[in-house]
């Protein structure tokens, strides 16, 4: 886990995404995950799935994610019929069977690469063994560029209700300096498109810091942002996480980070939470802001912050299923050769005690910037407010966060960092390790 106390952007991932760590998830536990998909299921607990597609035009010289480029359409369909065999032997499984899916996100990688035949069959395929036809949120990622008005009705055809769409940023430059495979002009072209079609949901995603970043292009990204108007914005601070193109970069040259230090990105990130304020957006998490608090819900978010089952589906997902984290081999040779034996693709697994679940889903709350002791009362039997009295108090004394009775509020200035603050909530032993 990196932290920014000292105020310089190292190598490592700051986001906070899950609990226990990453790196502690193991091989040998993966017979568990295979025990909970077959125990009966808890039907109280909604059920979700993350589908990935990791297919992309070119790979962000940031990106750690799982992608692959250059690929044909034969590759695609190669993988394409994994996945639904994937989904076929999950739906199959007892603790599966026969629930529908009060949410779907698929992302990348950059899903809108398919065309529009490959995701009306994907769509097909898939519903001959779970739908999403009664599901709250169908998310779907694209990237500037790959859109156009047949594909966006293709995704609104197949169930897709939130788009959220890969900005970043408006400067050409800047998208050019970080190995983004489109330009301004794509992003307009594409935003008239996604209106003209309507979708009940549309977000876009900015990065605070990328290389080439000033404060005046910053200011005018926010800007530009604002007059868009969409749904939802999510701002991400710029990490350089291992395993980028970036890290070998600076690994090969002894560089340092070609990035804004840490105060200067939550500079940056306060300066849009108040332009966005100021014209009637709300802050749903210390990255999100929407239009309209009632209205503009994140289900895939809300859901998976509070324990419910998360199927991964594709190579390298990552899952939670009955009280166990998994995911599923992170190279495409070894997730298809599995699914080609019909064994799940599983790489590694890990089943969190009792408190680290209690940790997991407070910490993840606390991201939305308020916490209400009274549901991990009910759920867990425990008093957040007694079992974390330390940390609670020496984040109040710095300012951070505020205890009103039963509610934890951040501060806007613990909001800005609640990444770097969350790691005071783990266990001993999980506080300094690598955290992927």
């Amino acid at each position: 886990m990196v932290t920014d106390t000292i105020g310089t952007t190292e190598v490592g991932n700051y986001f906070v995404a899950n609990y226990p760590p990453f790196s502690l998830w193991r091989r040998d536990n993966v017979p568990e995950i295979l025990a909970a998909f077959d125990r009966p299921a808890n039907r109280d607990v909604p059920l979700g799935m993350y589908l990935h597609l990791p297919f992309c035009r070119s790979r962000c010289r940031y990106c750690y994610f799982r992608v692959y480029v250059g690929r044909n359409e034969q590759n695609i369909e190669n993988y394409l019929r994994s996945v639904v065999r994937e989904v076929e032997m999950l739906a199959a499984r007892r603790g599966v069977e026969r629930r529908s899916l009060k949410f779907l996100y698929i992302g990348g990688g950059t899903p809108s690469f398919l065309d529009s035949r490959q995701l009306r069959s994907l769509r097909d395929r898939l519903h001959r063994h779970i739908s999403w036809d009664v599901a709250d949120e169908v998310t779907f990622e694209c990237g500037p560029g790959t859109l156009g008005l047949v594909k966006l009705r293709t995704l609104k055809e197949i169930g897709v209700t939130r788009i959220s769409l890969g900005v970043q940023n408006f400067n050409d430059a800047i998208l050019r300096a970080n190995g983004r495979a489109y330009l301004s002009a794509d992003v307009e072209r594409d935003w008239e498109s996604i209106a003209q079609v309507g979708f009940p949901q549309v977000n876009i995603d900015l990065i605070a810091g990328m290389v080439g970043e000033t404060d005046e292009n910053w200011s005018r990204c926010v800007e530009k942002a604002i007059t868009l108007q969409p749904d939802n914005i999510t701002i991400y601070p710029m990490e350089i996480p291992y395993n980028t193109i970036l890290y070998r970069e600076m690994s090969d040259r002894g560089l340092d980070a070609p990035v804004a230090d840490w105060p200067t990105k939550r500079r940056w990130m306060n300066e849009a939470f108040d332009a966005l304020l100021a014209h009637g957006y709300c802050i749903s998490s210390g990255n999100e802001l929407v239009r309209n608090l009632r209205t503009d819900r994140y289900v895939y978010r809300d859901n998976v912050w509070r324990g419910c089952d998360l199927l991964a589906v594709g190579v390298a997902s990552f899952g939670h299923f009955q009280g166990v984290h998994y995911q599923n081999h992170d190279e495409l040779a070894d997730y298809v050769a599995a699914v080609d034996r019909s064994d799940f693709p599983i790489n590694r697994a890990l089943a969190p005690t009792p408190h680290q679940l209690l940790i997991r889903e407070f910490v993840l709350q606390l991201k939305e910037g308020h916490v209400s002791a009274i549901p991990f009362r009910a759920k867990f039997g425990v008093d957040v407010l007694e079992e974390f009295a330390e940390p609670l108090r020496d984040l109040a004394l710095a300012g951070h966060l505020e205890v009103d009775g039963d509610d934890i509020h951040l501060t806007r200035q613990g909001l800005l960092q609640v990444d770097a603050l969350l790691p005071e909530f783990f266990e001993e032993e999980h506080r300094s390790v690598r955290y992927t």
